[in-house]
């Protein structure tokens, strides 16, 4: 696998590794990997959760739209 990064990300890896907190680029990416899966699934269980209270108050007039729009990913 070849992963390509810019200049500034390449410095910030070697910053976390020459900090000491990593062995090495790899340690950091990895735990990216594993920080962006955690937050993804934050964002689709926040969703699941949205759409359920969706479900049980679908009186309340909001459209799936307004609800989206309330809590786009931005907030995240």
């Amino acid at each position: 696998m070849n992963i390509s990064f810019t200049d500034q990300q390449s410095d910030y890896i070697a910053a976390q590794v020459a900090s000491g907190d990593y062995r090495n680029a790899s340690e950091v990416v990895r735990e990216a990997l594993r920080l962006h899966r955690q937050y993804r699934q934050m964002v689709i269980n926040d969703l699941r959760a949205q759409i359920e209270a969706g479900w049980d108050g679908a009186t309340s007039g909001r459209s799936v739209q307004d609800i989206a729009a309330a809590h786009s990913v931005a907030d995240y």
